[in-house]
């Protein structure tokens, strides 16, 4: 619970040493940078002779230095709740945010994570949804962070930002010939002529020993214009950092 009476949801990760199933997962991370059936064709006459070394250079962040490590853990958390909001709230979440990142060690700018309900396909109703959430990542360190206070603060943001980053999204699906896809994020473009529900989201994830009840209970979301359909989650976990390293080393080795 927030200073103010907000309901916040704690989710415990438990992610298993299973080499099949992590290497799933590491496909599925990787193609959020870039498609297999693509990465031979950008390392076409470069530098890079192998997709591990192309990967490991030009796509993901930095493994040991600054700021790369924070980079990891902050895309790694955005996938995540991204996975969250797709598999276990049931929202359609387009993975765009990171095929067009030009620079590795360095954020996107725009909306974290966005995702699409429709009432019905191929009809759009005011009861369609829109949902957007911010997370923040804290998997290293000597004491807790307001992570969760983070996400609040920058979920305010993504109130002006939501223009933009929609815009962003259509235009890459328009830019490989996914009419379709284009169509669904343009039902959300013009929200006082197609009006819609809308749900905010705010998440923060710790590695396991940086969660604090404490620190939790202090966060406020009174300054949020949309406190009313703002949701709070906060994931922990063990090994956290150890698992994003892991990750991307499996996402870049196995490609």
């Amino acid at each position: 619970m927030t200073v103010d009476g907000k309901t916040v949801e704690v989710w415990e990760f438990r992610h298993q040493p299973d080499d099949e199933v992590l290497s799933e997962w590491a496909r599925h991370f990787r193609n959020h940078y870039c498609s297999d059936n693509q990465i031979d064709e950008l390392i076409e006459n470069t530098e890079f002779k192998t997709r591990t070394d192309y990967l490991v250079n030009v796509k993901f962040p930095d493994e040991k230095n600054a700021p790369g490590p924070s980079i990891r853990s902050g895309d790694f958390g955005e996938i995540l709740i991204a996975d969250f909001l797709e598999y276990i709230l049931g929202f359609h979440v387009p993975r765009t945010r990171y095929i067009d990142k030009t620079v590795r060690n360095e954020s996107t700018k725009g909306c974290d994570i966005i995702g699409f309900r429709f009432t019905e396909e191929g009809k759009w109703s005011r009861n369609d949804a829109l949902a957007i959430f911010e997370a923040k990542a804290q998997f290293s360190g000597t004491k807790p962070s307001p992570r969760l206070q983070d996400a609040i603060d920058g979920s305010v943001n993504d109130l002006n930002r939501r223009a933009e980053s929609l815009n962003a999204m259509r235009q890459r699906f328009l830019d490989v010939n996914d009419k379709e896809a284009a169509k669904k994020v343009n039902r959300f473009q013009n929200p006082p002529d197609n009006p819609y529900r809308e749900l905010f989201g705010a998440a923060a994830l710790f590695a396991i020993e940086l969660f604090d009840c404490a620190s939790i209970a202090t966060t406020s979301v009174n300054d949020h214009p949309k406190k009313d359909r703002l949701k709070l989650i906060v994931v922990r976990g063990v090994a956290m950092m150890e698992l994003v390293h892991k990750l991307y080393r499996k996402a870049a080795d196995e490609a």
